[in-house]
């Protein structure tokens, strides 16, 4: 399996899901994030010392970029018995083209309301 085959080819399944992706990925803060957990799963306490930004802040983005798909995280604990949350990227070759926005289109049921996605239910 070469590098690209390595790679996880994510494609959005709905409308929803591809404003879920456009969303993570639109803030210069996420994007630092998945820079730096570019060097290996890290734990949160690292983390945001390296992207210099308060844990509470560092997991409101990391929810976002979790519920889009792009980070996964695991809770371990550590040999003094310490619960250690870390996050690693999944893998993502994106591609994004007139046809796939015009296919999402039909199953595009969210509305975007005081800066949050939200759910039609229609």
């Amino acid at each position: 399996m070469n590098a690209k085959d390595a790679h996880h080819k994510k494609t959005a399944q709905s409308g929803n899901e591809l404003l879920r992706l456009f969303e993570a990925l639109a803030n210069p803060h996420r994007l630092k994030i998945i820079a730096a957990l570019t060097q290996g799963r890290k734990y949160v306490s690292q983390l945001a010392r390296e992207v210099n930004m308060s844990r509470p802040l560092l997991y409101m983005h990391l929810q976002k970029m979790e519920e889009a798909g792009l980070v996964t995280s695991s809770l371990e604990l550590s040999e003094d018995g310490k619960a250690m949350k870390y996050y690693a990227i999944v893998p993502f070759d994106i591609q994004i083209t007139p046809e796939v926005i015009a296919g999402a289109i039909p199953t595009l049921t969210a509305t975007k309301k005081s800066n949050t996605l939200e759910e039609d239910s229609q």
